[in-house]
C-alpha cells in the first residue's frame, strides 16, 4: 500500500517483497535474489533483480529515489529496512 492505495505487485515483486520481510534487516546479494526469489528458470542476468527492485519501490515507496523499505547496501546487495 502508497499512500493509502493498494499496490499490484507482480509474482515476482511480491516474492522479493515476502523474502525481505522475512528477513528484515537481512543483506541480500543479486546473487541470493536471483536463486530464491526468481527461481531455476531464470535465464536472464542478475542485474534484472535491480529492475524488479525499481519497479517494486515504484510501487510501495513514497519516494523511490529515498526508499526507507527496501534499501541498497552498497557493494553488497538490499535489504528490507522497514
Amino acid at each position: 500500500m502508497k499512500r493509502g492505495v493498494d499496490a499490484c505487485l507482480t509474482p515476482t515483486e511480491m516474492k522479493l517483497l515476502s523474502l525481505f520481510m522475512k528477513y528484515p534487516g537481512k543483506v541480500f546479494t543479486r546473487a541470493e535474489l536471483v536463486e530464491l526469489a526468481l527461481g531455476d528458470e531464470f535465464d536472464g542476468y542478475d542485474r534484472a533483480v535491480d529492475n524488479h527492485i525499481k519497479n517494486l519501490r515504484q510501487k510501495i515507496e513514497d519516494d523511490s529515489r529515498n526508499p526507507v523499505y527496501v534499501l541498497t547496501v552498497h557493494g553488497l546487495g538490499y535489504k528490507f529496512g522497514g
